[in-house]
């Protein structure tokens, strides 16, 4: 069996640390993959502290993946050794599907997700992700990257990038659309990127101003602080669509309040606890509230050839492998700008 070295967390409470395993044997319709940058999520650090309370342990976290090919099985057609490649969120779907759903298939059960689940194809052996320097992956569910976009810095857009994308797409955000980005974080930024490349005008709602000219750089045209009660009177009935990045409480009823009618609000951000809305806040003006993540593996190349011709990726801070605990603590105060990535190659430091 190949052998594997990353960093992982034992249990919820204690750093993560190096960790040597091993991957599966390549089948022939697999990818072995050169890890050389990976993102970190939020979403690692909520598993690998048990906050979701789906925890197994060991865990290799990592669904930002970016990388070369190293090899290739006999059967795979549409990548060759060399090549710039992706892994997202999930390595399988659907697994006990007939035929599999190439639009859908995020939402369906069976999902394999990169980390913390079982590789079905491995004797249900636990799934490992990126903060590791190899990874072996179905054909179907790697992704290429624009060869313009540099790796470190295409490696967010395997989650950030599509889960930003995935709703703007949906909604219809382009020209004559007023788009409000809730939170300009990791995934925010992205959002405000994304949406004025689509045409859309996107409005950033923080709760300061602390960010005001780096989402006026970034695209936004414009950038109003949630801590300033002015705001939800001036934008009242501004928006076609809102969407909220943010995984804390929120007044609810007042973020709708500024959507304009029948128009939208989507929900990326994960809150600890239930969203409270008042039934009158969605039924004057038919509004919609609604919920989004991440994207199939056809959109998320979608978005990946989106970002190429729009020469898109994450504004980063790359760091050593060893920095992967500090660097949680910072996420936590918000204090990255905007997408921490872990040079791979440190591990040999």
């Amino acid at each position: 069996m190949p052998i594997a070295r990353g960093y992982a967390a034992t249990d919820a409470s204690s750093p993560l640390t190096p960790f040597t395993f091993e991957r599966r044997e390549p089948n022939d319709d697999d990818v072995v993959i050169d890890i050389k940058f990976a993102g970190i999520c939020h979403s690692d650090i909520h598993t690998v502290r048990n906050e979701w309370k789906n925890a197994v342990y060991p865990i290799v976290p990592g669904h930002e993946i970016a990388g070369i090919v190293k090899a290739v099985g006999s059967k795979v057609s549409k990548f060759k050794v060399g090549d710039r490649v992706g892994v997202g969120c999930f390595v399988d779907s659907c697994v006990g599907c007939a035929t599999r759903d190439l639009d859908n298939e995020h939402y369906l059960p069976g999902l394999v997700q990169t980390y913390n689940d079982v590789d079905t194809l491995n004797g249900n052996a636990p799934t490992h992700g990126g903060y590791s320097d190899s990874i072996v992956v179905k054909e179907g569910y790697v992704l290429s990257i624009p060869d313009n976009l540099p790796l470190d810095a295409a490696a967010p857009l395997l989650c950030a990038g599509i889960t930003l994308y995935s709703p703007l797409h949906r909604w219809q955000a382009g020209p004559g659309k007023k788009v409000a980005i809730v939170g300009m974080g990791g995934l925010g930024h992205m959002g405000v990127k994304i949406g004025a490349a689509m045409g859309a005008d996107v409005t950033v709602l923080s709760q300061t101003l602390s960010k005001k000219e780096d989402g006026l750089k970034l695209g936004a045209k414009d950038y109003y602080a949630t801590s300033d009660e002015e705001t939800f009177k001036k934008l009242a009935g501004y928006f076609d669509l809102i969407i909220c990045t943010a995984g804390v409480a929120i007044d609810w009823n007042a973020y709708l309040g500024l959507i304009k009618p029948k128009g939208a609000m989507v929900v990326v951000g994960a809150p600890e606890h239930p969203i409270p809305v008042h039934a009158f806040s969605l039924i004057f003006g038919a509004k919609e509230l609604s919920g989004s993540m991440i994207g199939s593996i056809k959109e998320t190349q979608e978005m990946l050839d989106f970002c190429g011709e729009h020469n898109i990726v994450s504004e980063i801070e790359k760091i050593n492998i060893q920095q992967v605990n500090e660097a949680y603590e910072r996420v936590l105060k918000s204090d990255v700008r905007y997408r921490f990535v872990i040079d791979i190659a440190s591990l040999d430091a």
